[in-house]
């Protein structure tokens, strides 16, 4: 299924997350020899169904499940430690044999519990909606240079002094939001050394692998986390998450040079849907919204979090296309409209009484916007068969034109299902 014209692929959300990536990863990953996870942290979570199992990753690539494909935890991620030991050790417990293929950037920098102490005070005030798994704290501390990174984490000595000084400074934080409860010394001195030793057999220069597989002509995917519109810098800032989540972002999380990439496709829903707070254009409303939550099994992953659900926002995927330089679309999740007899597409805005065709970057603007509606006929019998374009009803494929024809990028892959097979290649 990897593009044949293809050696260094990045696989990015077009949408706010919860797109599907983890399915069109871990299909990729079947004809590709190493997989990336180039940002995010356990703040994402990548649900893979195989037959009648089905795993839901947050930072171990997709392509785990894959024998054949090396995983890498790139520099450009936040990585959990205990999480994401409790995530390989339950992978093992599934039969899912690792050793030898999973390698973590030591550049790569690392949530602690004080992160999430930090997190949970910040949210209290901010209210942005985040997972409270620590992300943003631990991004802010790298941007800050007082990050932990994986080098830092392994060494066999400085670690005490380290520590003393990343828990003062973060207990005079929580102390200054009020936080009822501080970070504890012995609990991150335990933590250091419980995962210090887990850490030292797998942690890699891998922005080296990866330059060395490319230059042996290996197939790389780059997989993402979250989506375009929670990007730190082109998303619906303040409410986004604390990474570059666009494909821009992937030859930095990786640690390879931007043009070793050669393609970047974008993975979006049949509809639009978005976690926590910010504007969502497009958003249903009622019976209609809860259908399409029910439809979808629209929980978090990670969270469990109902998300909120609307139709397909055309103007943010013509946006996505445009600043991830996407050269083709997934589109998942068709089967869920199945059962609609008409489907709205949202193809512009109308805002203070004037049409848009652009996402405006003031987040109070795109909260005031009205989509503008075209209604397409819907094909009220299952998809969930289909294998080739062929096998969808005439108005399942005049809807995937018209979704291809207003988001200005082909569409190669349609998603019919949860299963590894319910995929259909263009």
């Amino acid at each position: 299924m990897f593009d044949r014209k293809h050696n260094c692929l990045v696989v990015v959300g077009a949408q706010w997350g919860d797109e599907g990536k983890g399915k069109l990863v871990d299909v990729l990953a079947e004809s590709a020899d190493c997989v990336v996870r180039y940002q995010g942290g356990a703040n994402a979570g990548h649900t893979v169904v195989v037959g009648d199992r089905q795993f839901v990753l947050h930072q171990i690539p997709s392509g785990i499940l894959h024998p054949n494909a090396t995983c890498i935890v790139g520099n450009g991620v936040v990585l959990d430690p205990d999480t994401f030991f409790a995530e390989l050790d339950e992978l093992a417990a599934q039969g899912i044999e690792v050793s030898g293929r999973l390698r973590v950037s030591d550049r790569a920098h690392v949530v602690m519990p004080y992160h999430k102490l930090l997190d949970a005070a910040s949210e209290r005030t901010q209210q942005i909606g985040t997972t409270g798994r620590g992300i943003g704290p631990a991004y802010e501390a790298k941007i800050g240079r007082r990050g932990v990174r994986v080098a830092d984490l392994c060494r066999a000595d400085g670690m005490r002094e380290i520590m003393v000084e990343r828990i003062d400074r973060a207990n005079q934080m929580l102390a200054m939001l009020g936080a009822p409860t501080r970070a504890d010394l012995d609990e991150h001195l335990q933590l250091v050394e419980r995962v210090a030793e887990r850490l030292r057999p797998i942690k890699a220069d891998t922005g080296l692998l990866v330059h060395q597989a490319l230059r042996a002509g290996k197939r790389v995917l780059l997989e993402g986390a979250q989506g375009a519109l929670l990007d730190v810098d082109h998303g619906t800032y303040p409410f986004v998450t604390s990474s570059n989540t666009t494909a821009g972002g992937a030859a930095i999380g990786a640690g390879i040079g931007p043009t070793d990439i050669d393609g970047v496709l974008g993975v979006v829903k049949a509809y639009t849907t978005r976690v926590g707070n910010g504007p969502l254009p497009t958003e249903a409303r009622g019976e209609v919204e809860a259908n399409l939550r029910e439809l979808g099994g629209e929980f978090g992953a990670t969270t469990g979090r109902p998300r909120r659900c609307g139709w397909f926002d055309a103007t943010v995927v013509r946006y996505s296309v445009r600043v991830n330089g996407l050269t083709g679309l997934a589109v998942t999740k068709l089967d869920v409209l199945d059962s609609f007899a008409s489907i709205p597409v949202g193809v512009r805005y109308r805002l203070d009484g004037e049409e848009c065709d652009e996402v405006p970057s003031d987040v109070e603007a795109l909260d005031r916007v009205e989509p503008v509606y075209e209604t397409l006929p819907g094909w009220e019998r299952s998809t969930e068969g289909a294998r080739k374009l062929a096998d969808l009803p005439p108005q399942a494929r005049a809807y995937l034109d018209r979704l291809q024809d207003l988001a200005g990028a082909p569409i190669r892959y349609v998603s019919v299902g949860t299963r590894r097979d319910q995929i259909i290649e263009c």
